[in-house]
């Protein structure tokens, strides 16, 4: 009698702390009986790729995970990051469905990785395209012989400070970097008719940095479908065959200390403006919204 006692209590003990656990977890968004679907925002300028590669990786790594919504509202960025980006989404959605939900803008660089995704959704109204290539060169030229300043370069080379501000460029740099930034947009291209299994003659056609509304860029085979982040949600959820309700889940918040900002060397922060404002910067960016 006392053992059956004692195995009741234990039974009862055990009951009540299973459901406390999976009570606080399902208000920490952890443990849930529901299937899941990651969220990853790429919003803003495309500068760096790490944060998002790595919660690609996270998410691919999660079995619990089902299925992966990238909420794109970017006007693009950096060529290396978009390209880190895309070649990410590609190996990710070998695992996992990739829906991407447009925002207001998804073009350059903002497509460039949106286009690796196995749908793509989009308002009627969102801007999205304009598959190019930007480069950019300040000259300070004419107002640093106005105040008097004069800088000697020596270099190992005609073409080692091509874009420099200081300089305009030749004939003999304009053409260099042409050839570059046509190579960079054969680039572009090919990963667009890649990723949306579209014919590269069809893509080079559109690909002369134009944007696209969203209603375009469905009937021109860059969109999938139109609707909101709730279709796309729908849509995840049958792909990845979930039945009922999906949680949603989101990138842990990275949080940047005060001490953190304020350890950083004052001269390289500074060094790195400069560079970025001045220097020479090739960009898969949309040069239409102040980002």
């Amino acid at each position: 009698m006392v053992v059956v006692v004692i195995l009741g209590i234990a039974v009862l003990v055990l009951g009540v702390v299973t459901a406390a656990i999976f009570a606080l977890a399902g208000r920490a968004g952890g443990l849930s009986l529901k299937d899941k679907i990651g969220v990853i925002p790429i919003e803003g300028a495309i500068a760096k790729s790490e944060t998002v590669v790595s919660q690609l990786v996270e998410f691919k790594k999660d079995r619990s995970v089902k299925a992966i919504i990238l909420r794109v509202d970017s006007p693009g960025g950096g060529v290396a990051p978009s390209q880190e980006i895309y070649r990410e989404i590609r190996k990710t959605k070998e695992k996992k469905k990739i829906i991407v939900s447009m925002g207001s803008v998804a073009a350059s660089g903002g497509y460039y990785v949106s286009s690796a995704a196995d749908k793509i959704i989009a308002s009627p109204g969102t801007l999205t395209g304009s598959i190019g290539v930007l480069m950019e060169f300040v000259r300070l030229q004419e107002l640093m012989e106005k105040i008097g300043v004069d800088i000697e370069v020596l270099k190992s080379g005609e073409f080692k400070d091509i874009g420099s501000p200081h300089r305009k460029l030749t004939e003999q740099d304009k053409e260099m970097v042409r050839a570059l930034i046509f190579d960079i947009q054969s680039q572009f291209v090919e990963a667009v008719a890649q990723g949306r299994n579209l014919p590269i003659e069809k893509v080079r056609e559109i690909a002369d940095g134009r944007i696209f509304s969203g209603s375009q860029g469905l009937e021109l085979g860059l969109v999938d479908q139109l609707g909101n982040f709730q279709d796309a949600v729908d849509l995840a959820k049958s792909m990845a065959g979930i039945k009922g309700e999906a949680t949603l889940v989101y990138p842990k918040r990275i949080r940047l200390r005060l001490w953190d900002i304020l350890a950083k060397d004052a001269s390289r922060v500074l060094y790195r403006a400069l560079r970025d404002a001045l220097g020479m910067q090739i960009e898969y960016r949309w040069d239409g919204l102040p980002y």
